[in-house]
């Protein structure tokens, strides 16, 4: 029995990929290609050593997602396929909905056919809006300010309705902060389109020489100093999280929702200094005007998943942007420069 990863060529599905085929999981990744590379795949192939089945596909192929799943005897899906830039949700707010949830009902009616009802849904800390406090608890009102974020809490809560609906269903709602970092052979990480949205492969591309200085959006947030404190946490972490909550399907069915995060809160300015220490110099930067959709604070309270998942983050800044700068470095023009 396999499990199937969608959006398994991304940076974080082919993170997980590559942690399963190493625990002796067959694996098949359903991806469209639409911000990743096949590219991906095939190092995922070479690192682990292992094959795993590669579909390209859309999850709104509902004709696609149907044959995927009479090829292969699935079991479980861990579900990464979305859309994930909050500034172009809310640029583009209907390709986000489509995309983000339309796709997710073709998929969760394909797996009810064929009675795969174990999923491990990639959510997101933004399902808590602009929080009142931090840090944030999974107990606290959820809401959002982007429609990236409302496309994650209105999955969630077709997630909640299905379960309660149909019992037989085991779900793991994970509501992660911000992934960074990279696989420590430097072979896989992230490879955004364009220019980057999340602030490590920013930093990276500056530091690369591919970008001039990074943007920092807003310096008149009520923080410490002035600019956004988000929670980052390594990749790897997170995908242990995955596999830690498939486990917990598994031996007590139901549906759960976790954070995960280091429970740390650090800012823009403080996640250059780091990695201004890893490459031995100056990352130049200036200052622009706050991005919609994005709140001042968020980290995590990740007590109980470390109470119920026995998971905690264990790798540190000074790590992450190590493992982050291997990459970019090996790798300056991402995956394209291998095609």
């Amino acid at each position: 029995m396999a499990i199937l990863v969608t959006g398994g060529a991304g940076y974080i599905g082919s993170h997980a990929c590559l942690e399963l085929l190493r625990g002796g999981h067959d694996v098949v990744v359903v991806d469209n290609l639409c911000n990743s590379h096949e590219e991906a795949v095939r190092r995922v192939r070479e690192l682990a050593g292992r094959d795993l089945v590669f579909h390209r596909a859309d999850l709104r192929d509902a004709g696609a997602m149907e044959a995927i799943f009479r090829a292969g005897a699935i079991e479980s899906v861990m579900h990464f396929a979305a859309l994930k830039a909050v500034g172009e949700s809310v640029e583009k707010p209907l390709l986000y909905w489509d995309n983000n949830v339309n796709g997710t009902l073709i998929l969760l009616e394909t797996m009810a056919r064929h009675g795969a009802r174990t999923l491990v849904f990639s959510s997101s800390c933004t399902v808590y809006g602009d929080p009142a406090s931090v840090p944030i608890r999974e107990d606290f009102p959820l809401s959002a300010v982007n429609p990236y974020g409302m496309t994650k809490l209105t999955t969630e809560r077709i997630l909640r309705d299905l379960q309660r609906a149909d019992p037989a269903w085991s779900i793991a709602l994970l509501r992660y902060f911000n992934p960074v970092g990279a696989d420590p052979s430097g072979r896989i990480g992230e490879d955004p389109n364009g220019i980057p949205n999340n602030l490590i492969p920013y930093i990276t591309q500056v530091a690369v020489g591919k970008l001039a200085a990074l943007t920092v959006f807003g310096d008149d947030y009520p923080t410490r100093d002035g600019t956004g404190v988000r929670d980052y946490l390594h990749v790897n972490d997170l995908v242990i999280g995955h596999l830690r909550a498939l486990d917990r399907l598994r031996s007590r069915p139901g549906l759960v929702a976790y954070n995960l995060g280091t429970g740390e809160g650090h800012s823009v300015l403080e996640m250059i200094h780091p990695f201004e220490r890893v490459i031995g110099r100056a990352i130049p930067y200036r200052i622009a005007p706050r991005r919609p959709g994005d709140v001042a604070e968020a980290w995590a309270d990740p007590t109980l998943a470390h109470q119920e998942l026995g998971w905690r983050a264990t790798r540190g800044l000074e790590e992450m942007c190590t493992d982050s700068w291997r990459w970019q470095e090996m790798n300056p023009d991402g995956y394209a420069g291998s095609e």
